[in-house]
């Protein structure tokens, strides 16, 4: 009985086996997959099964292999619209049938073909920032680019061409301007008839010095072009009357609407040549300009003004070299005086302007200057300075709050003057007849005018900076409770009230009212 069992299970095992290799030479499709989970995908492409796979990691690859396979079977020149929607079934399989990856590149370009739309016209949006227009054929996009181009590309060395970008699946171009290429034959004929001299003379200027430019070395005119806007242009399948005329594409993509810029100060301009160039009314550069008080307002080169400009949806920047003679300034010279403050000036020389000779490369944006690199410059007669002498001493927040006095008592520890004094005195005292004026040591508003407790006649002022002074033994008050003071206003006549030994001013600057040494804060 043991035999036959025996016998049994190996001739189960042995029919096994020929069924597997009757399936290997059958379905050569067939293979052991890998045991990680997922391991066989049904691929299908708008709803139709194009394939079945064993990783989905090269989808993307074969579905652009796909797209172009089937484009290029269509035949057609321009892009083509195709739907791709791509689904995948997992499961986890030890042997199953999968295919090679070029059927199913087979396979989803005759379902792309099936998809490609026929229904609407082939259109193209051109997308530029928030702005979008939709034209009828690639030669009006062309067309829509050029006439941009052409205000500013007056001797027409720049191209137009429309780029496509191989790494994304879906039919995305992208305009690009590039210089006019030279015919190959010339470039051709140029080497051909160089030969060895040209190696030669290649070889000697790698060891000569390099010459310095002259002006005449300088190419005058453009030197660069290109949209500042990145221009995406994608394909659409649209109505007639959703489709724009070239010349309602360009008025909508070149229309100009008022933006803010920064402007840098370029040497030898003033405001009134900045307003000229900019064509911008000088009362409105001033209103945006918080650095500029009036049109008489100093500037400086490389300072920054903001600067209103009329700016198309698609603006074009480009770059010209320039050799020109003009008038510049001197940057203006500054003597420190350590014993002014820093409001107090003197001019000691008065400026005059120089003359030069410049080569310059100067950058545009829509016929604006937006900067400027100077290459090369010859100085005919020297600019004179403007010399000015300016103090360095940071000038005082607050302000002796009498004239003269002497002072008696300072802040911190001392002996008490009279019965129930504090040591710790929280102010400091000025000896001074009786009647003297007594002024704000800042602005602020008057907190407290009148009689306090041991103090006598006091004022209390809070300042905008979170501080307060107190003044106390006044004879006379002068200002009322919360009335605004300027700094140096009489608000007060000193005197002797209150607990006090003598006619004098008792005065206290106090931070989160806590006192501070009011000398550190005085001139």
């Amino acid at each position: 009985m043991h035999l036959y069992n025996r016998r049994i299970r190996l001739c189960y095992i042995e029919a096994a086996a020929i069924a597997l290799a009757v399936c290997a030479l059958l379905f050569p499709s067939m293979q052991l997959l890998r045991h990680t989970g997922d391991n066989y995908f049904i691929i299908r492409l708008n709803g139709v099964e194009v394939g079945r796979l064993p990783s989905t990691d090269n989808l993307d690859a074969l579905l652009v292999r796909a797209r172009r396979q089937a484009v290029g079977e269509i035949g057609s020149d321009e892009l083509v619209f195709m739907d791709t929607e791509l689904e995948t079934e997992g499961s986890e399989r030890l042997w199953a049938a999968v295919n090679d990856e070029d059927d199913v590149v087979e396979k989803m370009a005759d379902v792309m073909k099936r998809s490609a739309r026929e229904t609407l016209h082939r259109s193209y949006t051109v997308k530029v920032n928030e702005t979008a227009v939709n034209l009828g054929s690639y030669d009006d996009v062309h067309e829509l680019l050029e006439q941009a181009l052409a205000p500013y590309d007056t001797q027409n060395q720049y191209q137009v061409a429309l780029e496509l970008d191989d790494d994304r699946e879906i039919n995305v171009l992208e305009a690009v301007i590039s210089p006019l290429e030279k015919a190959a034959a010339e470039e051709e004929e140029f080497s051909a008839s160089a030969g060895v001299a040209a190696d030669l003379e290649e070889m000697f200027a790698s060891v000569e010095p390099e010459v310095e430019k002259g002006f005449e070395d300088y190419t005058a005119g453009l030197t660069d072009i290109n949209y500042a806007e990145k221009i995406e242009v994608v394909e659409a399948y649209l109505l007639e009357e959703e489709l724009n005329t070239v010349e309602e594409a360009v008025n909508l993509v070149t229309k100009e609407q008022e933006t803010q810029i920064i402007y840098k100060v370029v040497s030898g301009y003033t405001l009134s040549q900045i307003c000229l160039t900019n064509n911008i009314p000088m009362d409105e550069l001033v209103a945006i300009n918080d650095a500029l008080e009036d049109e008489n307002t100093m500037i400086r080169v490389d300072q920054e003004l903001v600067i209103t400009v009329p700016e198309p949806e698609l603006s074009i920047m480009w770059k010209e070299e320039q050799v020109y003679t003009e008038d510049y300034e001197a940057e203006v010279q500054y003597i420190p005086n350590d014993d002014w403050y820093t409001t107090q000036r003197v001019t000691l020389q008065e400026p005059s302007a120089g003359r030069r000779k410049v080569a310059a490369v100067i950058e545009y944006k829509n016929g604006q200057e937006v900067g400027r690199e100077i290459l090369k410059e010859q100085i005919y007669a020297e600019a004179v300075p403007k010399i000015v002498e300016r103090g360095t001493k940071i000038p005082p927040t607050y302000i002796k709050t009498i004239s003269g006095g002497r002072l008696s008592s300072g802040f911190g520890d001392r002996t008490a003057p009279t019965k129930g004094s504090s040591t710790n005195h929280n102010g400091v005292d000025w000896a001074t007849p009786i009647g003297t004026s007594v002024v704000a040591s800042n602005a602020g508003t008057v907190v407290h005018a009148g009689w306090a407790s041991g103090y006598g006649y006091a004022v209390y002022i809070n300042h905008a900076d979170g501080r307060q002074t107190r003044y106390w033994h006044l004879s006379k008050v002068l200002v009322k409770a919360g009335q605004t003071v300027s700094q140096g206003e009489r608000i007060a006549l000193s005197g002797n009230t209150g607990r006090s030994t003598g006619p004098h001013l008792h005065f206290e600057i106090r931070i989160n009212g806590s006192a501070v040494n009011p000398l550190k804060y005085l001139n």
